[in-house]
């Protein structure tokens, strides 16, 4: 019997690439997403979960995973991650397998702010960052961003609410200063923006680094890569490789990173889970499978 991987966000691009992965490799792909309309507005053939910040999800997740025998569920969307990672015992008590980092690490790569702090304590490049009520209080805190710079949610994922602060310094400051601290602001680091594809798993000698280039964004300086080439770049693959390590996080993990003007790769953020672009990686699934195969086997 061919085994059987639930992924959740299967309308998202991280859920759309793996469950095609999964599923040329012979596993039986069970989607779950939550909506029944496709990527293209087409009806679509996957389970409807409520989402992350429902107070069923948790149990609509494990009793769907129970119920199509799913031998490992797989969620690919950043707001599920705290709330399964927080359910581990619950899920294991019941017998459901679900690949999801530490909640320490999760809930920190999550808060990008979080992310910043932890990485510049332990010595990982990062942007110059501020909260918006920091620049507002200490006005001087925007010349070490510089202009332009950037502006993004905490919390959030892909391109969506990212804005570029590109303007006279006045302008700025009145745009900066109508931002709540659910924002954060960063420079814009001028380089190439590269995406790192990781797999840490149970022996670290193992861990798996593979470089893409991003080679357009979504919203031209930035957003969603658009076009990724492999490359090699063993700075941009050490620095991404140390801020998840720093975080604590095992599994699949995408990073962001950019190269500052004098070549310093600098970590954008970092999201504990598959990319969008893992297919240009599939040396990371390969570790999947690999680690995983005492528990529920091969495909077939």
């Amino acid at each position: 019997m061919r085994r059987a991987v639930l992924v959740t966000g299967a309308g998202g691009p991280a859920g759309r690439s793996l469950a095609a992965q999964l599923a040329s490799r012979g596993y039986r792909v069970v989607c779950a997403d939550m909506s029944l309309t496709g990527p293209g507005g087409e009806p679509a053939p996957w389970h409807v979960l409520p989402p992350a910040g429902h107070r069923e999800f948790i149990g609509e997740l494990l009793a769907l995973a129970r119920r199509v025998g799913a031998d490992l569920v797989v969620p690919t969307v950043s707001e599920e991650l705290a709330v399964v990672a927080s359910h581990g015992d619950l899920a294991r008590h019941q017998g459901v397998d679900v690949l999801v980092s530490p909640w320490s690490g999760v809930v920190a790569a999550n808060d990008k702010l979080a992310t910043c702090l932890a990485l510049e304590a332990a010595g990982v490049p990062v942007p110059a960052h501020a909260l918006p009520s920091r620049l507002a209080a200490t006005p001087e805190l925007l010349d070490a961003l510089g202009l332009p710079c950037l502006s993004k949610p905490r919390v959030g994922r892909g391109g969506r609410g990212v804005q570029v602060h590109d303007g006279p310094e006045a302008v700025v400051r009145r745009e900066l200063e109508a931002l709540s601290d659910n924002e954060i602001v960063q420079e814009l680091v001028p380089g190439e923006e590269f995406g790192p594809n990781l797999w840490l798993g149970a022996d670290p000698a193992r861990d798996v680094v593979v470089v893409l280039r991003k080679t357009a964004l979504r919203q031209g300086r930035v957003g969603n890569a658009v076009g990724v080439e492999r490359v090699d770049e063993p700075a941009v693959g050490a620095v991404a490789l140390a801020a998840a390590r720093r975080l604590g996080l095992r599994g699949p993990v995408d990073v962001d990173v950019r190269l500052r003007a004098d070549g310093t790769p600098v970590v954008l953020e970092v999201n504990a889970r598959f990319g969008a672009n893992s297919a240009h990686a599939p040396e990371v699934l390969d570790a999947l499978v690999g680690e995983h195969r005492g528990a529920w086997g091969v495909a077939s």
